[in-house]
């Protein structure tokens, strides 16, 4: 009886040691769980937005947490992981870009012309506006958001500038004013809600309806054509001013050389009647006779009919053109005078060999 009770007693404690043991386990592998759980890691690219799920503070919390660990009581407080890295989207008739359905945009211009475009979107979250952006969207899923609410703005945006523009402007070189204001308007609305826009581009050439592409085409083959005819007009202009210029340069340089050449002509026939004019008033019997018998070879004529030789005479008044002797002598140092003072201007000082056969011919 006294064995029964002992190992009937035995029992009872290995049954309550088991017991204990496993609340022990139980209680240690719900602390080991609650632990890993209320520690997280916002990665590089990211922010951490912490929302109070219970008490008077429920809600998202005005905080952000670039990276880092982040501490939280799983039961009442939840981290929502937000990228903040850039993000590109494509909006694409082609399934080769972006989705594989036709996500392309289609605006009307304001003759009602629809145009339809591949729109491509970088855009990146402001960390300080996740908050704000979760609270009002309750979605970190930036690839719905983007073809969702961002789409829908960038096409209204499109859509309001377009109506303002004609269609050949749309289609032409308006084409990159129309996408600034475009880009504009998209941050006017997108930047308050946390998205910034980086970058917006029109992918790829404008589709138009096939009529309205080919009366621009055609409009713009005239436009080309007539400023090809205006620039060879202008060429044509050009060079036949070019042309009259030369022969103005010809005619002038042709004008020129003949007004000087006449000028050295009459400078010329000027200095020689001057040098005729000193020559004439240095004549007179006296050295006529003289340079005579110099000349003379001594013979005397082979017949005279008798008589006094001949002596060579001259009529002194008709040398100087009737001068009397004191007035052709006053006249002759007066140009010699001058042709003096004219020899002394030269930079040479020197006369040439007219001036040295003129004062040679003057000299008695």
């Amino acid at each position: 009886m006294a064995n029964r009770f002992d190992s009937s007693f035995d029992f009872r404690g290995t049954v309550s040691a088991l017991r204990s043991a496993g609340i022990a386990a139980v209680v240690a592998i719900v602390v080991m769980v609650a632990g890993c759980q209320t520690v997280t890691r916002v990665d590089a690219g990211h922010v951490g937005v912490k929302i109070k799920l219970a008490g008077s503070e429920r809600g998202i919390q005005d905080m952000e947490v670039k990276v880092g660990w982040i501490i939280f009581n799983p039961v009442t407080e939840q981290v929502i992981m937000f990228p903040t890295s850039v993000q590109n989207v494509v909006w694409a008739a082609s399934p080769h870009e972006g989705r594989a359905i036709d996500e392309s945009l289609t605006f009307s211009s304001n003759e009602g012309v629809n145009v339809n475009a591949d729109i491509g979107l970088s855009f990146h979250i402001e960390p300080s506006l996740a908050p704000k952006l979760y609270g009002r969207f309750r979605q970190n899923d930036l690839s719905i958001l983007a073809n969702g609410y961002v789409r829908n703005t960038v096409r209204e945006a499109f859509q309001d500038v377009a109506s303002k523009l004609p269609v050949q402007e749309i289609y032409g070189a308006g084409k990159s004013k129309m996408l600034g204001e475009v880009a504009s308007k998209c941050r006017d609305v997108l930047n308050k809600d946390g998205f910034v826009i980086d970058q917006l581009t029109i992918n790829g050439a404008l589709r138009l309806p096939q009529n309205v592409a080919d009366a621009i085409n055609r409009a713009m083959e005239a436009t080309q054509n007539a400023i090809q005819s205006e620039n060879r007009v202008r060429q044509v202009r050009a060079e036949a001013e070019q042309a009259i210029a030369q022969a103005n340069g010809a005619a002038e340089a042709a004008r020129r050389k003949a007004q000087g050449d006449g000028d050295a002509l009459l400078i010329r026939a000027r200095s020689e009647a001057k040098a005729n004019e000193i020559i004439r008033l240095s004549m007179s019997a006296s050295i006529l006779q003289y340079r005579a018998m110099e000349r003379w070879d001594g013979k005397l004529p082979t017949y005279n009919a008798g008589g006094n030789l001949p002596l060579l005479t001259f009529d002194a008044s008709k040398l100087a053109g009737g001068m009397d002797e004191a007035t052709r002598e006053r006249r002759l140092k007066e140009l010699l005078a001058e042709e003096k003072s004219l020899a002394d201007e030269r930079p040479d000082g020197a006369t040439d060999a007219r001036d040295r056969r003129d004062a040679g011919a003057a000299a008695p």
